[in-house]
Order: C-alpha cells, then sequence, then structure tokens
C-alpha cells in the first residue's frame, strides 16, 4: 500500500510541474493576453477545449492553431501529457 501512495505522489508532483504555465506565460502573457510572437490567438479569449485540442495538436505535430507557431510550440507541447494538458487548460480558464 505505502508503494502505491508513494507512486502516486510522485506522478502528482511530475505532473504538477510539467503543467505549470510559467513558461505559457513568458509569450502568452500573465493573464494570457497577448498574442505570442504577434502572432497566436489570444489564449484567455480561447475555450477550455480549443486549449486542449491546439496543445495536443502542438504535442502530436498536427499544428492546429496557427501553423506557423508550430515550431515554437511543438517543443513545449511535446514535454507535455494529457493529464499535464487537461491542467494547463483548467488553470488557464480557472
Amino acid at each position: 500500500m505505502k508503494k502505491i501512495i508513494i507512486a502516486a505522489a510522485v506522478l502528482a508532483t511530475t505532473s504538477a510541474f510539467a503543467a505549470d504555465t510559467k513558461t505559457c506565460k513568458g509569450c502568452h502573457g500573465q493573464n494570457f493576453e497577448n498574442k505570442a510572437m504577434g502572432q497566436s490567438k489570444v489564449v484567455k479569449d480561447l475555450t477550455k477545449d480549443e486549449i486542449i485540442t491546439s496543445l495536443k495538436g502542438y504535442r502530436d505535430t498536427a499544428g492546429f492553431g496557427h501553423t506557423n507557431m508550430k515550431g515554437a510550440m511543438a517543443p513545449q507541447a511535446k514535454k507535455l501529457s494529457d493529464a499535464d494538458i487537461e491542467a494547463i487548460a483548467a488553470e488557464i480558464k480557472k
């Protein structure tokens, strides 16, 4: 039982770390109000589902959203699990 609890704590910590939005805010603004690199959509105006779809698209290199942003976003999104993406979208839309 201890091993399961420890494993769950490690997974939760890893996911929370990977889902941190500090990196996102560097380009998208503290309140996600900026067009990153003057080109992206304003993230705060997207729905939670649009954020999830875009991040999964960038992660899977399908290039959802602005395809000209794929080069900048794919390396960031490749680090994220589905749970990380859900957490990021929830954090942005809270």
